[in-house]
This record gives structure tokens, C-alpha cells and sequence, in this order.
């Protein structure tokens, strides 16, 4: 039987730099292919800053939650302290879940619509009307020359933007585990021996 600390823990473990991952792409969609541009030519997707706070900073609060849960914490040690640090995990994973949400329905509307960029001597979203299938930008990857500057940046805009999105996804999963596993350990206690420390999962 997997122990609800242990667990706990692992969640932790992979949420925390799952939310340094999200912080890092959503600051390099502020500067495709490396240039620094006006903020009226970054994609209103990139403001939204789904990666730097729902992905990010919303994730940093439940990471470390559950990482306290699996081990000792401010709310002493035993079955009691035990109980206490679960409930915190529970109430931060159920937040951490918004943060998810809001992480991958930026990055999906910002894969839908695709990158700002100048076409023609305007900064436009060319793709926003492509649609899905043989006709999306995302497949037919010949429609990409029809950006002008900066350079690359369809392919930094997909890129960076699908990390998102398999991130939040990512965390949106480990967020509703760690609140039924928290759930759990908070009715039923942690399955470990009390002699067992923080050294390990």
C-alpha cells in the first residue's frame, strides 16, 4: 500500500519544478527568438501570463504544501501534526487546481490563435482564423513564411506554449491526486512508522 506521505511528497517533489518550468517559458514568450519587442506586439496570450502565474506562482503554494505533508511539519509530529499538514495540502491543491486551469486555457487559446507578428507592415495575428485540421497553422507549416518578424517566433510561439500546456495539464493531474490522497491522510493517517524521516520519498 503506497503511504499517503510518500505520496504526498512525490506530488511535491514534481510539482515544484514543474512551476519554475511554467515561470522560465512564459518569460521567453516576452522575448521570441531572443528580441526584445513594444509591448503592443506581444500576443495578448502572452500578458495573460497564464505560465508565470497560473502555472507558477499559483503551483508554488501546493508544492510545498504537499512536500510538508509527507514529511514533519509546524504542526508537530504524530498522528495529530499529521492530520493537520494533509488538510493544508487538500485546501493548497484545491487552489493549486485554479492555477492549473488558468495555465492550460491560456495556453490553448494562445496555440488556437497563434503568435503576433508583422505581416505586411502591420502586427497582426495571421492564424487567428485558420481553423482546425489541414487548414491550421499548427499542420500546414508553410503558412509560418507569412510572418515576417521576429524571426522563429511561430516556432518559439509553439514551442514555449505547448510546454505550457502539457505543464498545466500536468499539474491539474497531480493537483487532484494530492487532494484525494490528502483526503485520505487526513481521515485515515499516514501509513508510515513514526521512526521514518524527511531522507526519502
Amino acid at each position: 500500500m503506497c503511504c499517503t506521505g510518500k505520496c504526498a511528497r512525490l506530488v511535491g517533489l514534481i510539482l515544484l519544478p514543474s512551476a519554475f518550468v511554467c515561470m522560465i517559458s512564459n518569460l521567453l514568450l516576452f522575448f521570441p527568438n531572443g528580441e526584445s519587442l513594444e509591448n503592443d506586439q506581444i500576443s495578448l496570450q502572452v500578458w495573460l501570463m497564464g505560465g508565470l502565474i497560473g502555472g507558477g506562482l499559483f503551483m508554488l503554494c501546493p508544492s510545498c504544501s504537499a512536500i510538508r505533508a509527507g514529511g514533519k511539519g509546524c504542526c508537530g509530529k504524530g498522528c495529530c501534526g499529521n492530520r493537520c499538514r494533509m488538510l493544508n495540502s487538500v485546501l493548497s491543491s484545491a487552489f493549486g487546481l485554479i492555477g492549473g486551469i488558468y495555465c492550460t486555457s491560456v495556453a490553448s487559446a494562445g496555440m488556437a490563435i497563434g503568435p503576433k507578428c508583422l505581416v505586411n507592415g502591420d502586427w497582426v495575428y495571421p492564424f487567428e482564423d485558420t481553423g482546425t485540421g489541414n487548414g491550421s497553422y499548427l499542420v500546414n507549416q508553410t503558412m509560418w513564411t507569412s510572418c515576417e518578424q521576429p524571426k522563429n517566433i511561430v516556432l518559439w510561439h509553439v514551442v514555449l506554449f505547448s510546454i505550457l500546456l502539457g505543464m498545466g495539464v500536468l499539474q491539474i493531474v497531480l493537483c487532484g491526486i494530492q487532494v484525494v490522497n490528502g483526503c485520505i491522510g487526513c481521515i485515515c493517517g499516514d501509513c508510515r512508522d513514526s521512526k521514518d524521516n524527511d531522507g526519502g520519498l
